[in-house]
C-alpha cells in the first residue's frame, strides 16, 4: 500500500492535489477558539537572532529543495546563518536518520512522513516543533498526526487520503450519504460494476478499505486524547460487524468485493466506465483520463462517518542538533508562513496542510473540495511502532473474508494473533 502511494508521487505531483486540504481530523478543530490568526512573514517578525557562523544542515529530496531554497535564502540574509542543503532520495532519509543523529550526524532539520514518528521518538532522534505564530492555520488532523503522547515533534506541511470518485455520466454528482444509497445509485445506472475497489489481490488492503471499517467504529488502534495506544480497537462487535459486512459483500455474497480487484484492475474498470464508483487517493486520478468523475467523502457502511487514514509530510527537527533554537527558528518564522507554504506547494503539489495555500494550479480543481471533505472525516494513520505489526496479519485477514473464509472466526484469529505478536 505504502509503496503504491510513495511511487505515485509523480501522479501526486499532477493531480496536485488535493485539497486546499486545510482538512482537520475532526470538528474540534473548527470552531471560534481556533480560527486563524493574522499570518505573518518571516519579513514581518521581530525576533530574528544573530546567528553570523552558525550553519544549518537540512535534509531534502530534489522535488522540494527548490521551495526550501528560498525560505533559506530569505533566512540566510536576517539572521546571518548558512544553510546548508543535502539532496536525498526520499527512500533513504529515514534510515539514514535513524543511523546517523545518535553519532552525532545527521541534519538539524530533515523532511519526512509522519508514520515515522513513532521511531523515531523511540530511538530518541527527534525534538518538539514549536509551529510558531501561524500555528492555527495548520490543519487540525495535520497536526494531530505529527504528535506524540501529547508532543508535536513536526511542522506538517502536506496530507493525503482516499477519497469516493464518481462516474458522474452515469451516478451524477450528488454523493451517497450510505453505502447502501451507493451500490443502488450504481446499480440503477447500468455500469457493469456498481462499485470497485482495490484489494491488492489476495493480499488484501485494510488502507484502502480504512474508511468502511471505521464506519462500523472499528479502529486499528484504541486513542486516547488525540494518541494512538498499543491497544487494538478492532476487535469485539464492532470488529465483526465489520467482517460481516466484508463477507456479505464479497465473492460469496454481492460481489462487490473481490480478490481479483488490485490497483491496476480497479483503475482500468473505472476509467473505462465499467465501475460507477471506486475508493482511491489522489494518486490515482492520472489514470481516469476517459471519464468525467467527481469527488466526494467516503459514504458510511456501518452508520458511523467513513473515516479514512490521513497521511501527512513535514519537517522534523534532530535532537542532537548543537542548533535546535535556530532550526526551529527557520521552521516557525520562515517555512510556517504562506509564502514557503505556497513555494512547497508549487515545488511539489501535495494537499497542503495549511490554510490559504492556492491550489487553482492543480489540473483536477474540481477535485479539490472533495478529498477535502474526506480527508476532514479523516484520523492520521497510526505511527506508534506497532503499527508495522499490523499490515500482513489485518491484511490477509480482509482477503480472507472477502474470498469467502468464515467471517467471524477469520477475524477474530487475526486480532488473537495480532495481540500475541504486539505482546511478544
Amino acid at each position: 500500500m505504502r509503496k503504491t502511494i510513495g511511487k505515485a508521487a509523480v501522479l501526486v505531483t499532477s493531480v496536485a492535489l488535493l485539497a486546499a486540504c486545510s482538512t482537520s481530523g475532526d470538528e474540534e478543530g473548527t470552531d471560534e477558539s481556533m480560527s486563524p490568526e493574522p499570518t505573518t512573514s518571516a519579513s514581518e517578525t521581530s525576533d530574528a537572532i544573530d546567528a553570523t557562523g552558525q550553519t544549518l544542515t537540512i535534509w531534502t529530496d530534489a522535488n522540494r529543495k527548490p521551495a526550501i531554497e528560498a525560505a533559506a535564502a530569505t533566512f540566510e540574509e536576517e539572521t546571518g546563518a548558512t544553510v546548508e542543503l543535502v539532496e536525498k532520495n526520499f527512500e533513504d532519509i529515514r534510515a539514514d536518520f535513524l543511523a546517523q543523529v545518535p553519532t552525532g550526524e545527521g541534519p538539524d532539520i530533515t523532511i519526512g512522513a509522519h508514520d515515522w514518528l513513532g521511531a523515531l521518538v523511540t530511538d530518541g532522534v527527534v525534538n518538539t516543533v514549536d509551529l510558531g505564530a501561524n500555528a492555527s492555520s495548520f490543519s487540525q488532523v495535520a497536526v494531530d498526526a505529527m504528535t506524540y503522547d501529547g508532543q508535536v515533534y513536526g511542522m506538517p506541511y502536506s496530507t493525503e487520503a482516499v477519497a469516493l470518485i464518481q462516474n458522474t455520466d452515469l451516478v451524477g454528482t450528488e454523493a451517497p450519504a450510505t453505502w447502501d444509497d451507493m451500490i443502488a445509485a450504481g446499480e440503477e445506472s447500468g455500469a457493469k460494476y456498481p462499485f470497485c475497489i482495490n484489494v491488492n489481490g489476495e493480499t488484501g488492503d485494510g488502507y484502502t478499505m480504512y474508511p468502511f471499517q471505521t464506519s462500523f467504529g472499528a479502529p486499528v488502534f484504541v486513542q486516547e486524547g488525540g494518541s494512538y495506544t498499543n491497544e487494538v480497537g478492532m476487535g469485539g462487535d464492532a470488529g465483526e460487524a465489520f467482517a460481516t459486512w466484508l463477507s456479505e459483500n464479497g465473492e460469496k455474497g454481492a460481489g462487490h468485493l473481490s480478490t481479483t480487484i488490485d490497483y491496476a484492475i480497479n483503475n482500468e474498470l473505472f476509467n473505462s466506465g465499467d465501475c460507477a464508483y471506486t475508493v482511491a487517493g489522489p494518486w490515482a486520478l492520472g489514470d481516469f483520463a476517459d471519464v468525467n468523475f467527481t469527488v466526494n467523502a467516503v459514504p458510511s457502511a456501518g452508520g458511523e462517518p467513513a473515516a479514512p487514514f490521513v497521511g501527512v509530510q513535514g519537517f522534523y527537527v534532530s535532537s542532537q542538533s548543537a542548533n535546535a533554537l535556530l532550526a526551529n527558528q527557520f521552521l516557525t518564522n520562515y517555512i510556517a508562513t504562506p509564502d514557503a507554504m505556497q513555494a512547497l506547494y508549487d515545488a511539489d503539489p501535495r494537499l497542503p496542510a495549511f490554510e490559504g495555500v492556492d491550489t487553482a494550479s492543480a489540473p483536477f480543481p474540481d477535485a479539490i473540495a472533495g478529498f477535502q471533505a474526506s480527508a476532514e472525516q479523516g484520523v492520521p494513520m497510526p505511527s506508534i511502532p506497532e503499527m508495522g505489526s499490523v499490515w500482513d496479519f489485518w491484511n490477509a485477514a480482509e482477503a480472507k473474508i472477502i474470498k469467502g473464509a468464515d467471517p467471524v472466526d477469520t477475524w477474530n484469529k487475526m486480532i488473537t494473533d495480532l495481540t500475541a505478536a504486539l505482546a511478544g
